[in-house]
């Protein structure tokens, strides 16, 4: 793993990430970039995870109706994890064409991608209509959303990276992640509202489908605002030097930059454990296995959600000031040891569910750090290809399996959550160091040389 972060810094020694001028503040041109981008990637988010929220319904409309209920969930998340294992094709599809014909063109695509099968999601029968071909229906829509998330998030931290200055690379990252969690706080007020709107026989009837067809018409909104983007200075600049990568992109990653894409991979995997487990899954775990009333765990998963959001921007802007190194450290140590006492808690009893999960929430802003410490891991001709192979293979590995792993362990170790999260949270404070001894060691060279 030195090796990778060593690789790391050598791109970074060179870097053409950010825009010219690369010590100059931010403008109103940056945050007018990183305003658009931030709201884009959350619509986008919001259709991509909308689906989590509503598991338990879906699993009751889409599967036989004796089917054990943990064999339900199961299943359900299955197709949820289907949209994961997909993004690996859909990501290095669209960053191949970003690397050759601009980062703009495949951020316009991506959300058209997504908002069509959110809508049809809203408006298929179910299996007591049509049987078996409902649930590969739903897999199939789920597969589509996940080709276009795949190209989503890379592309659009490589596309604000490349906007603003050198030095706020991680502060921009962290702003976009702010946005894409903001999608999933969307989600969550949305699943909130209709849990309190209506009843569950409701729900299950047709009110479950409203967040879909919302989510669709959100895409098409999304795909409207992103009109006003322009193409990034960096590739720009490439095209005019016809700098352009000649080869495949995705053959020059695995053959020259195996060192970025396990550092890249290495980070994403803290991610997936972050977000996945913590946000995404937590309602539903703490509902099917502490008996926590569900309307109370989606109050409590917009507040952490929201301390997601602050957790972000607060990395961000000190890793830019002290180092990615250090940051990544105290968010992953924080965010291990806040949600073991969390989610030990609530085995017992819930009192400090809204304290105890806004903490973890807070440290979930590790994820702000995470692009920032992965997109300079490779040269611009090929930057949105090796983030987006990176990210989207770890994505898919853990991210993919991590749902079903979990909620099979769960009935046999309650702790196997937390104890995951911790496990992952050590390896990410192991990066953190080892980001800290390289940067310090290049420090000490550069001090050296002048």
């Amino acid at each position: 793993m030195l090796t990778a972060i060593d690789s790391h810094m050598e791109t970074l020694d060179g870097a053409d990430h950010g825009t010219q001028g690369a010590s100059r503040p931010l403008n109103g041109r940056d945050i007018r970039i990183l305003g658009l981008s931030a709201l884009g990637g959350a619509l986008e988010f919001y259709d991509f995870v909308i689906f989590v929220y509503f598991a338990t319904v879906v699993g009751q409309l889409f599967f036989p109706v004796e089917m054990p209920d943990w064999l339900r969930l199961v299943q359900t998340f299955g197709i949820f994890a289907a949209g994961y294992l997909a993004r690996p094709l859909g990501g290095i599809i669209m960053a191949h064409f970003g690397d050759l014909l601009g980062r703009k063109k495949m951020f316009m695509l991506s959300i058209f991608l997504m908002a069509v099968p959110t809508l049809v999601m809203g408006s298929l029968p179910t299996y007591d209509t049509i049987g078996v071909m409902a649930p590969i229906l739903l897999l199939l829509m789920r597969v589509l959303q996940g080709a276009a998330i795949g190209g989503e998030a890379p592309g659009a931290w490589v596309f604000v990276t490349e906007h603003v200055p050198a030095r706020h690379t991680a502060f921009a990252t962290s702003t976009l992640s702010a946005g894409l969690v903001g999608g999933i706080l969307l989600g969550s007020l949305v699943a909130t509202a209709i849990n309190a709107l209506f009843d569950d026989a409701t729900i299950t009837a047709w009110a479950w489908r409203l967040p879909f067809l919302l989510g669709g018409v959100l895409g098409f909104v999304t795909l409207y605002l992103r009109r006003w983007l322009h193409e990034t200075p960096v590739f720009t600049e490439m095209q005019q030097r016809q700098s352009l990568s000649t080869e495949l992109p995705v053959k020059l990653i695995l053959r020259d930059h195996l060192r970025g894409v396990m550092l890249a991979m290495g980070v994403t995997w803290l991610l997936t454990a972050a977000v996945v487990v913590t946000i995404l899954m937590t309602p539903t775990l703490l509902q099917n296995f502490a008996g926590i009333d569900r309307g109370l765990t989606l109050e409590a998963n917009i507040v952490a959600i929201v301390c997601v959001m602050i957790g972000c921007l607060v990395a961000g802007r000190l890793a830019d000031r002290f180092g990615d190194g250090l940051m990544l450290l105290i968010w992953s140590v924080g965010l291990g040891v806040s949600f073991w006492v969390f989610f030990g808690r609530m085995q017992i009893s819930t009192v400090g569910l809204f304290p105890l999960y806004a903490v973890v929430g807070f440290f979930v802003g590790l994820t702000g750090l995470v692009p920032a410490i992965a997109v300079k891991a490779f040269p611009a001709a090929i930057r949105f290809t090796g983030l987006s192979f990176s990210y989207n293979v770890a994505y898919a590995i853990f991210g993919g399996l991590t749902p079903m792993v979990v909620t099979l362990s769960i009935k046999v170790m309650p702790m196997s959550p937390a104890l995951y999260v911790a496990i992952v949270c050590t390896i990410g404070a192991l990066i953190g160091l080892g980001l800290m001894r390289v940067h310090h060691r290049y420090r000490r060279v550069a001090a050296s040389a002048g």
